[in-house]
């Protein structure tokens, strides 16, 4: 189960039902009222009353409820160390935003990242997939999560720090049938799948709908941006692929589309070891190779990228490289020059 569900007492139905849970032995309450309404009041101590309000917020898999303060006031004491790096009008801006993301290994840390720093409104999270122990050395869950639809357990980690986001689930992923629905009303889509068919799909429908496709591959730290929201007719994928359809790959075996995607990620580029990695795979290694610092840094380029976004500030179709190995190597940030000196 990843639905939670947050009552208001001063309605008498729901307050009934959060009597019935307080009332309950095997559900824990987690209640600190007077810490969150005085550290509320030390930051806004002329607050309208409504700030102040509480809620319960009941989370079945944790068997637990927790008092939280209200939508606003939820809001204002959790992002206040947002201020001035987000402003208070951009943080209101930034709720109208509505963000899709497939594939949530890579796509967990970056649902995680813009709901810890307030950076939308609404979340569709999309993973066909459960969450296995290999899983655990990038994707920030843990052993309680093991079986869990990925898309649930990211679901359920925010919620555990925003019980007022909105975040919808879509644990069958998505594909031909079901990807229109998952991008109807969205601002900006986020790909972190592996299949290349699936990858191709979701371009071609966010192309077709002006919608913007960010992906971040975690070797060499690579950042894809799409404007189609800009460019309608931009090629996807930068035009490394041509026009490919995904009819074309439908029938490619497996080694056919490894082919594919490592044209997508330039293997004259990629990090040294993952040239030496590539002949492993299938051998020695199960699948491409990934590092839970890899994929933090993915979440942060990402949200960078959709916190621009968000602002309306310059953010132009194509790659970056973000390769912090090289840069805690040698020292140089290509855009300033050699430390020291």
């Amino acid at each position: 189960m990843s639905e939670h569900s947050v009552f208001d007492p001063s309605e008498r139905e729901q307050d009934s039902v959060v009597r019935a849970l307080l009332d309950d032995p095997h559900v824990d309450v987690v209640d600190t009222t007077d810490e969150q309404l005085a550290s509320l009041r030390r930051l806004l101590p002329t607050t309208a009353g409504d700030s102040e309000e509480m809620r319960w917020v009941h989370y079945p898999w944790r068997r637990t409820v927790v008092r939280v303060l209200g939508p606003r006031g939820f809001d204002q004491l959790r992002l206040d160390r947002n201020r001035n790096k987000i402003t208070s009008e951009e943080q209101a801006r930034f709720r109208d935003l509505r963000v899709g993301v497939v594939g949530l290994s890579v796509g967990h840390a970056v649902a995680h990242t813009l709901a810890l720093e307030g950076l939308c409104g609404e979340l569709r999270l999309a993973d066909f997939d459960e969450l296995d122990l290999s899983n655990l050395n990038r994707v920030p869950s843990s052993v309680f999560d093991l079986g869990v639809n990925k898309a649930v357990a990211a679901a359920r980690r925010i919620a555990e720090l925003d019980p007022y986001l909105n975040v919808q689930v879509f644990a069958d992923g998505v594909n031909a049938a079901t990807l229109d629905g998952f991008l109807d009303g969205l601002d900006l889509v986020v790909e972190e799948c592996d299949s290349i068919d699936t990858k191709l799909l979701i371009r071609q429908h966010a192309r077709a709908r002006g919608i913007p496709v960010v992906m971040e591959t975690s070797d060499g730290g690579v950042l894809d941006v799409e404007r189609f929201d800009l460019e309608p007719d931009r090629p996807v994928f930068h035009g490394l692929l041509g026009e490919m359809e995904t009819a074309d790959v439908a029938d490619m075996t497996v080694e056919q589309k490894s082919t594919i995607a490592a044209t997508l990620l330039e293997p004259t580029k990629l990090t040294p070891r993952m040239i030496a990695s590539v002949p492993e795979i299938g051998r020695t290694l199960s699948t491409w190779p990934q590092l839970g610092g890899d994929v933090a840094l993915g979440g942060a380029a990402v949200t960078a990228a959709v916190r621009a976004f968000g602002r309306g500030e310059p953010l132009p179709s194509g790659r970056r490289r973000i390769d912090l190995d090289s840069l805690v190597r040698t020292g140089v940030d290509p855009t300033v020059g050699p430390a020291g000196g």
